[in-house]
């Protein structure tokens, strides 16, 4: 017997969810567990009965690997504004990027304001736009747990790499190695 439309206002939602768990060959339990939520939680968001909160969608959304535009879509099905749509990139490689490299667009930020809870991490990055005003959010990024730990070895990595180089340019090339402090 079918649900009346009320009991299931996000039904389009729902089937697209579950259509992105499918084509990842993922069951309930390996996908709620990826962005951290409970196996009931996920089963209400793909029946159509709720919908995720924006960082437990955006955390799905990168989840399962969904491209700018099929996220934008998704997020207006998801019946959340698009004034207050985030900044989407869901890459997962690089490699499969056509316009990596060749985006000029990048936003300095100078405050990043990160939430830790159960379904993951979502960081807030922020500019000051001057004395006495509130920062203002320019990109809002989530990910599951285990991606955060990946990404903060990826920059932990880069970062001490490019230190090392660093370290070798200043270095002075007349100064041989007997006479070099270890």
């Amino acid at each position: 017997m079918d649900k009346p439309k009320s009991e299931t206002p996000y039904k389009p939602l729902g089937k697209k969810l579950k259509e992105l768990r499918i084509s990842a060959n993922e069951s309930l339990a390996e996908a709620s567990g990826a962005v951290e939520i409970d196996v009931r939680q996920l089963a209400s968001f793909e029946l159509g009965q709720s919908r995720p909160t924006e960082d437990v969608f955006l955390l799905l959304l990168s989840h399962f690997g969904v491209k700018d535009d099929e996220a934008v879509k998704l997020w207006e099905i998801a019946g959340y504004s698009m004034a207050k749509i985030p900044v989407i990139h869901m890459v997962s490689d690089i490699s499969n990027n056509q316009n990596a490299g060749t985006d000029s667009h990048v936003l300095f930020t100078d405050i990043v304001d990160v939430v830790v809870n159960n379904y993951g991490v979502v960081m807030n990055f922020m500019q000051n736009t001057g004395p006495g005003s509130q920062p203002s959010v320019v990109a809002k990024v989530g990910m599951s747990r285990e991606h955060a730990k990946s990404v903060l070895q990826i920059l932990q990595v880069t970062l001490s790499q490019t230190e090392q180089n660093q370290r070798r340019i200043n270095a002075p090339d007349n100064i041989d190695d007997s006479t070099r402090k270890t």
